[in-house]
């Protein structure tokens, strides 16, 4: 069945977008609008089949915004249509967002610690200390994949650099690639990495993604700062469960390895002292993560009291702090990477998907297609009398159940975080829902969209560490399914109690 769905997943999807495009068009919706609605179900079953490869399909999806919305009759001026031109101008709209330049400096960071190789070290040095025990290199795991995502915005990055780390301790400890052991270390690197996912708004391209619909839809600018704070508890306690379902899943058959510590004291050994440009890096990423965390943060000035006397500790905003750093990163002399590096390296294909998804996403907003959709959903839920809790519960478990089809995160947001703010907008016109708990919401929601547990192809680091032949789909879900039902029920216990104390909710 995933054979066939790959190889005529194209022909399937453009026949269900031209039904969608001929059906007529539903009351209270614009052209427009319905058109970008059949457009996003095409997207849907284009990323679920992964018939194309992501960055084809979003070549296809922006000819596509060129034909069917150039064609379309203008909302704003009837008897007009909107051409071509300014229709290519919105689908390329994502490319004149801040958090696209975000993305693009996050890859360039990830390319900067893979050059230099400071997150090998990083990831050694804490390995080192953690000690010999099976559990203890679990826990050495669990930590490495948190400071990484503090620093290197890039999951699939973080993962590449742990994996082969990994790898090599599993074959200095003698042990086979397929043991317990192995299969619970790679699996906790990938599933360790979805959860540091959600707690850090810059570990992953799909928060940005989110961030961007938050600030433009809702007219909210959630700083690094914000989301940490919101974040990392559920982080933590996520982490802490995801550590007892895989000693629960796969017991090792161990429970300390002989001489593991000095296995990895040899390792830091091979590569030898910090070098300049490790420090450099080093330094930078320290400077930039004390950006991110003072980001909309202010100080008494003198001591005068009021806004009067507040002041900024810094005036820069999350793209533009990374943005710098990475022109730091890049001026003759600093020493760390070179044009030439980022052109090799970096992966213009997935930057151009972002684009695009974002473009998707402002068109859905734009057309009034989201709001639609939005008023829709609440309708057929009956959201309109529903619990806060009850309505992050149903959109909740629709996230979820809608991951299983998709290969990444980042398509998921694109494509279902304009949706969950149009029933959020349409709440909010409703005067049952304020703007404040709307982005709460929202970034609950988001939470649940870097969910990827289940399945190996459900995100990318899931991919790399699957490459590595330790596990299979099975070994996975033993331990994705129980965990996603636990993360769930985080997810409610959370938004009964944290979220709500510190008014989130």
């Amino acid at each position: 069945m995933g054979n066939f769905m790959k190889k005529y997943g194209l022909i399937i999807a453009l026949a269900v977008l031209a039904i969608l495009v001929l059906m007529p068009t539903p009351t209270g919706l614009s052209i427009a609008g319905h058109r970008v609605l059949a457009l996003l179900v095409f997207s849907v079953i284009v990323w679920m089949t992964e018939c194309v490869s992501f960055s084809t399909s979003a070549m296809i999806i922006l000819g596509l915004i060129v034909l069917l919305i150039g064609f379309s009759p203008d909302p704003k001026v009837p008897g007009k249509i909107i051409g071509t031109a300014p229709a290519l101008l919105q689908g390329l709209d994502g490319f004149k967002n801040s958090a696209w330049a975000l993305v693009g400096s996050a890859m360039c960071i990830a390319i900067a610690m893979t050059k230099t190789g400071l997150d090998r070290r990083i990831a050694l040095n804490i390995l080192s200390v953690v000690g010999a025990k099976t559990n203890r290199i679990l826990i050495g795991v669990f930590i490495t994949g948190f400071l990484l995502s503090l620093i290197v915005p890039s999951s699939t990055a973080r993962v590449a650099c742990v994996v082969p780390i990994v790898m090599g301790i599993v074959s200095a400890f003698g042990l086979e690639k397929n043991s317990k052991f192995s299969m619970l270390l790679i699996i906790a690197v990938a599933q360790a990495d979805s959860i540091w996912n959600l707690t850090v708004k810059t570990a992953a391209a799909q928060n940005l993604v989110t961030a961007n619909f938050i600030l433009k839809d809702l007219k909210y600018d959630v700083s690094w700062g914000e989301w940490f704070y919101s974040a990392v508890p559920f982080g933590i306690v996520m982490a802490v469960c995801l550590y007892f379902v895989l000693l629960w899943a796969m017991p090792p058959e161990v429970k300390e390895i002989e001489n593991g510590k000095e296995i990895v004291r040899e390792k830091l050994t091979e590569i030898g002292k910090i070098t300049m440009p490790e420090l450099k890096l080093l330094i930078i990423s320290l400077i930039l993560l004390t950006f991110w965390i003072l980001e909309k943060k202010t100080w008494s000035f003198l001591g005068i009291g009021g806004d009067f006397g507040k002041m900024l500790i810094h005036p820069f905003d999350t793209s533009s702090s990374t943005i710098l750093a990475i022109m730091t990163m890049l001026i003759p002399g600093i020493g760390i990477i070179e044009w030439g590096d980022i052109e090799k390296k970096l992966s213009w294909g997935t930057l151009f998907l972002f684009a695009i998804g974002i473009s998707l996403g402002t068109l859905i907003s734009t057309t009034g297609a989201g709001k639609w959709l939005g008023t829709e959903i609440v309708t057929v839920f009956g959201l309109k009398e529903a619990s806060t809790f009850m309505i992050i519960a149903i959109m909740a478990a629709v996230l979820i159940i809608v991951h299983l089809g998709f290969a990444s995160a980042t398509a998921l947001a694109s494509a279902m975080i304009p949706i969950v703010i149009g029933v959020f907008q349409t709440l909010m016109a409703e005067g049952t829902l304020t703007q404040h708990h709307a982005v709460g919401m929202t970034m609950i929601l988001q939470y649940v969209v870097c969910f990827g547990f289940i399945l190996p192809v459900n995100a990318p680091q899931n991919m790399i560490a699957y490459g590595t032949g330790t596990f299979t789909t099975k070994d996975f879900m033993k331990v994705g399914l129980p965990f996603t039902v636990i993360g769930y029920g985080l997810v409610l216990l959370f938004t009964a109690t944290y979220w709500k104390w510190i008014d989130l909710l």
